[in-house]
């Protein structure tokens, strides 16, 4: 009977140095928000990782963000930045992703808002016929 129980703990003393010799493991995992809007030919979709920043009042680190316009839709991605005067919302992408064909980007950039202003990713849209904001979508990070 003790031989039969050997294997076990060899498998269960394996598994942990394994997992021992990963320390990334032990690092804060990464949070994704997923964004979707609007319907058939119009759908566009974004995901945007990202990670507290630890010791800092709300303050988040964007990973990366992948989105995907609808084929007669151009689609960014954007934050409630507190210092934006304009309509609250800065833009995280570069440029938007435009009929139909998507966007990945790798970012690493901290964005950074007061105690008590929630931080807010959101989608938006417009046809290209039109440069007006058609569709939405937010999320609380």
């Amino acid at each position: 009977m003790r031989l039969s129980a050997l294997p076990g703990a060899l498998v269960l003393t394996a598994a942990t140095l394994a997992g021992a010799a990963n320390p990334a493991a032990a690092e804060t995992p990464a949070n994704a928000a997923t964004l979707d809007a609007g319907l058939n030919l119009h759908h566009n979709t974004a995901t945007v990782t990202y990670e507290r920043v630890d010791g800092t009042v709300n303050s988040v680190k964007i990973i990366s963000m992948d989105v995907t316009s609808g084929e007669p839709d151009c689609a960014w991605v954007q934050w409630n930045d507190p210092k934006n005067t304009g309509d609250g919302w800065t833009n995280l992408d570069s440029e938007p992703s435009c009929h139909g064909i998507g966007l990945s980007e790798t970012l690493n950039v901290v964005i950074k808002a007061p105690a008590g202003h929630p931080l807010k990713v959101r989608l938006a849209s417009y046809h290209a016929d039109s440069n007006a904001v058609m569709h939405k979508d937010v999320a609380k990070l």
